[in-house]
């Protein structure tokens, strides 16, 4: 690949974690200022026709300036990470997490419950990026899933239920549903040769 297609590609990736990021922002500060606080209804809930709207919008909504916080900068991470090798991965991972993680979170999550975050996205990256070395069975994958593990191992504790003001669902199934996307992705690659 030439120094323009790569630095044609890198600024592709950073538009796009850019509009994600920039969306959570702007979102939240409304949400805040103008709304009141009153968005984050549009989450997840878990087992109503209504909060499966959630499944769209959730990851797109925070519990605050401190919780978005928190989850910009894994977010920006692994969601450079994912892009590594395609751009494209970015995208089928995305939409993995968000109905596997978000179905997952409605069909198990406690009922009146209301699951908000890109959590459900950051765990989503962290499952694909730690199974892609195992579904795709070559040594960039490997290498790195190998260094995500070290990095961001530790994250993996999240899936388990410790702080009932968390989400552990939402980890949980979207960490399920990155799993899932490594697995589609390399069986799309074998057929395809890619």
């Amino acid at each position: 690949m030439s120094r323009n297609a790569i630095t044609r590609e890198l600024k592709t990736q950073a538009t796009i974690l850019g509009s994600f990021v920039s969306t959570f922002w702007v979102v939240e500060i409304l949400d805040r200022f103008v709304f009141r606080n009153r968005l984050d209804i549009f989450g997840i809930i878990p087992r109503t026709f209504i909060g499966l709207r959630g499944l769209l919008f959730a990851p797109f909504l925070h519990g605050g300036f401190p919780h978005l916080i928190a989850n910009t900068v894994p977010f920006l991470v692994l969601g450079w990470l994912v892009m590594l090798q395609e751009t494209s991965d970015f995208f089928i991972v995305t939409l993995f997490t968000m109905a596997v993680g978000g179905l997952g979170v409605w069909l198990f999550a406690v009922p009146g419950s209301v699951h908000i975050g890109a959590s459900i996205l950051i765990f989503g990256y962290l499952g694909f990026l730690l199974f892609r070395g195992y579904f795709q069975r070559n040594l960039p994958s490997i290498a790195l899933s190998i260094i995500v593990g070290v990095m961001y191992g530790s994250l993996v504790w999240g899936v388990l239920p410790t702080d009932p003001r968390i989400s552990w669902q939402g980890h949980l199934f979207g960490f399920l549903g990155g799993v899932l996307a490594a697995s589609a992705i390399a069986k799309e690659k074998r057929v395809y040769g890619k």
